[in-house]
């Protein structure tokens, strides 16, 4: 009987850099409430994820990246699609 793997981590987010060989850095933005001001706010943190075809990607162009095993010192995520 074969063990079902765990649902992996899934990201939206947009193309910073593209300047790696098959890297390209991510950038994804969430939106919280301010727990004091309850004013909404967003933050953001960038991601290295893994695509073959990194140059391919440009910059400021839409992706979804997923979890995966650490492939790098940095890396921990790759590209699943170009969205848009």
């Amino acid at each position: 009987m074969q063990e079902e793997r765990n649902s992996r981590k899934i990201r939206n987010g947009v193309v910073v850099s593209n300047k790696m060989q098959k890297t390209v850095t991510v950038r994804v933005e969430r939106t919280l409430r301010h727990p004091h001001f309850n004013k909404v706010i967003s933050r953001a943190k960038k991601y290295y994820a893994h695509a073959e075809n990194a140059q391919e990607i440009p910059v400021g162009k839409k992706v979804r990246i997923e979890e995966t095993r650490p492939l790098s010192k940095l890396k921990r995520w790759r590209v699943v699609e170009v969205i848009a």
